[in-house]
C-alpha cells in the first residue's frame, strides 16, 4: 500500500543557517514527485528528513496520517537509493537485493521469490550470481533500485540516483524508472539537479532555492506559466532570455524600451503593463521562440551580431550580440549563418513572459495566458 506524504511547515537549522524554511508539499498517493534545483536549494535535506536521516528543527512531517519526527528510520517503512551505488562489494547481486530482507528474519522461501521478482522487473534475471566489480554502473543502479523494491515500501526515494552515470545510459535509466513507478504505482520522492529529469518524471515538479518552494505543479504548468524569473529560468533548456526594458506608453501603443533599440508590444500583451509607464519590466522570451530575419527587415525586434554557433545537429544555437546585452536563439538545424554576421530577431509574442523587473515576479504569460498563474 503506498502512501500520502504531507510535509507541513518543516524547517531544518545547521546552527544559524537555514537549509530548509517553511516547506510546505502534500504528495498525493502514488505520485512520483520531482524535487529540482540548483546544489544547496536544501532538496535532499528534505529527503533526508523524510527517511530520518536528519532530524526536524521545526514542523511535522506525516505518512499515510502518521507524524514520523520521533521515529526511528527502520520504522517509517521507507526505503532510499542514494546516488552512490552502495552495494556490498563481498556479496553477489542476489544477497545484496535480500540482504534488508535476511536483516528483518524474512523467511528465505520469501525472499527468493521477492529476490527474482525484482530481478525480472528490472530485466537483471541473469546477474544474480554475479558481484558489484562484474557489474556495469547501470547494472549497479539497477541492482540499488532492486534493493528497495524487494522491500516493498510505503513510499520510495531517490537521491540523486543517475548522476553517475554518462548521458546515454542516463536516459535508458530515466526511462526504466518511469516504467517502474507505473508498474508499480508507488509514492515516490526523486531528487535531481537536472530539470529534464524532472520534466519528464514527475508527476509534479517542485522548484526549491534557497531552501524554499519557488513553485510546484504538473511539469507544463510550471514550464509554462512560471511564477518568478528564477523559475523560468531554471527551467527549459537551453535556458529563457531575459531582455531588461522601460515601459512606455504613447497613445494606446505600448512599447518596451531596451539597451538595444523600442519593442513595440501587441495590444493584447501591452494591455497587461499599460499602468506601468516608466517602470523596469523584463521580457523572457525562450530562444526556441526567436527566429532571426534579415538586419534590414521591417519586421524584426531587435538587431546584433553573431558571436557564437554550435551545431548540434537537431537544432542550431546561436548566441547574438546587442548593444548591451546578449541572447540565445534556437534555429533550425540547416540554418547557414556565420560568427560576426549582422543579424535581425522576430519574437514569438504569444510565448513572451513578462517579470517585474523589481520583485522578479510573473506579470503575465503570453497572449495566450494573460495574468500570472
Amino acid at each position: 500500500m503506498t502512501a500520502f506524504v504531507e510535509f507541513d511547515r518543516i524547517r531544518k537549522n545547521y546552527g544559524d543557517v537555514v537549509a530548509v524554511r517553511e516547506f510546505n508539499l502534500e504528495v498525493e498517493q502514488g505520485q512520483l514527485v520531482a524535487f529540482v534545483g540548483p546544489s544547496g536549494c536544501g532538496k535532499s535535506t528534505v529527503l533526508r528528513m523524510t527517511a530520518g536521516l536528519e532530524a526536524i528543527t521545526a514542523g511535522q512531517i506525516r505518512i499515510d496520517g502518521k507524524v514520523v519526527n520521533d521515529v526511528e528510520p527502520k520504522d517509517r517503512d521507507i526505503a532510499m537509493v542514494f546516488q552512490n551505488y552502495a552495494l556490498y562489494p563481498d556479496k553477489t547481486v542476489f544477497e545484496n537485493m535480500g540482504f534488508g530482507l535476511k536483516m528483518r528474519n524474512t523467511d528465505r522461501a520469501e525472499i527468493e521469490e521477492r529476490v527474482r521478482r525484482a530481478a525480472g522487473i528490472l530485466k537483471i534475471e541473469q546477474l544474480l550470481e554475479r558481484r558489484p566489480a562484474q557489474l556495469s554502473g547501470g547494472q549497479r543502479q539497477r541492482v540499488a533500485v532492486g534493493r528497495v523494491i524487494v522491500r516493498d515500501p510505503k513510499v520510495f526515494l531517490f537521491d540523486e540516483p543517475l548522476s553517475n552515470l554518462d548521458a546515454h545510459l542516463r536516459g535508458e535509466m530515466r526511462k526504466e524508472l518511469i516504467k517502474l513507478h507505473r508498474r508499480l504505482e508507488a509514492t515516490m520522492i526523486y531528487v535531481t539537479h537536472d530539470q529534464v529529469e524532472a520534466m519528464t518524471m514527475g508527476d509534479v515538479i517542485v522548484v526549491m532555492r534557497d531552501g524554499e518552494i519557488q513553485q510546484h505543479g504538473a511539469p507544463l504548468d510550471v514550464f509554462n506559466r512560471p511564477d518568478n524569473m528564477f523559475v523560468a529560468s531554471f527551467i527549459g533548456a537551453p535556458p529563457m532570455n531575459m531582455i531588461r526594458g522601460t515601459v512606455e506608453r504613447a497613445g494606446n501603443k505600448i512599447s518596451v524600451n531596451t539597451a538595444d533599440g523600442r519593442i513595440a508590444l501587441p495590444a493584447k500583451l501591452g494591455k497587461a503593463v499599460e499602468d506601468r509607464s516608466g517602470t523596469e519590466i523584463i521580457l523572457g522570451v525562450r530562444p526556441h521562440n526567436m527566429a532571426i530575419v534579415a538586419p534590414g527587415a521591417k519586421t524584426k525586434s531587435l538587431r546584433g551580431g553573431i558571436s557564437l554557433i554550435e551545431q548540434l545537429g537537431t537544432e542550431t544555437l546561436v548566441d547574438i550580440d546587442m548593444d548591451g546585452f546578449a541572447v540565445q536563439a534556437c534555429l533550425p538545424p540547416t540554418t547557414d549563418l556565420n560568427d560576426g554576421e549582422a543579424v535581425g530577431l522576430t519574437i514569438d509574442f504569444s510565448k513572451v513572459h513578462i517579470f517585474d523587473a523589481a520583485t522578479e515576479d510573473a506579470i503575465c504569460h503570453g497572449m495566450n495566458h494573460i495574468g500570472p498563474r
